[in-house]
């Protein structure tokens, strides 16, 4: 398995310059971790649209849940994966039919096979990362307990979306 790895400029511009993510596994559970990603990236100004079948149809943080990827009228540019790795496949069968140009797993989420599947439509995959934590990081929000990425400063916050 090779290792994996995104340079800063990739991920910025990713989030630069995506309006729309649909959250893929997104809870209306307020202590779940896709509650708090949701909620922190539409504070960030993105529409977060959640895809969640046992929510379908229900409000989750004020947009209309849909059953699968392929029910949301809507232009997706972010898929983002809050699903158990072995379930991913489907799931980027369905990122690859409505035409998203990003599918991004969340941490710990791999699979490497549906990601080559994904690449060679001209998909960029992005796997066992966060878009909050990388958003927070990039914009110099999030501290890492003294880590030097050399991203962290005490200067103002970077601007990452306008």
């Amino acid at each position: 398995m090779k290792e994996l790895y995104y340079p800063d400029w990739q991920i910025r511009r990713i989030l630069r310059e995506a309006n729309t993510i649909a959250m893929v596994g997104a809870s209306q559970s307020w202590n779940r971790p896709s509650y708090f990603a949701m909620k922190y990236l539409q504070e960030k100004g993105f529409r977060v649209i959640p895809v969640n079948p046992r929510a379908a149809g229900e409000e989750i943080l004020g947009e209309r849940a849909y059953a699968s990827l392929t029910d949301i009228p809507d232009k997706v540019d972010i898929v983002d994966i809050f699903r158990r790795s072995d379930q991913v496949g489907p799931i980027v069968d369905d990122a690859i039919e409505i035409g998203a140009p990003i599918i991004w797993m969340q941490l710990t989420i791999r699979n490497d096979e549906a990601a080559a599947k994904a690449e060679a439509t001209g998909a960029t995959v992005i796997m066992d990362r966060c878009p909050k934590i990388e958003f927070g990081r990039l914009s110099g929000e999030l501290g890492w307990s003294g880590v030097n990425t050399k991203v962290i400063t005490s200067r103002r916050s970077k601007r990452i979306r306008a």
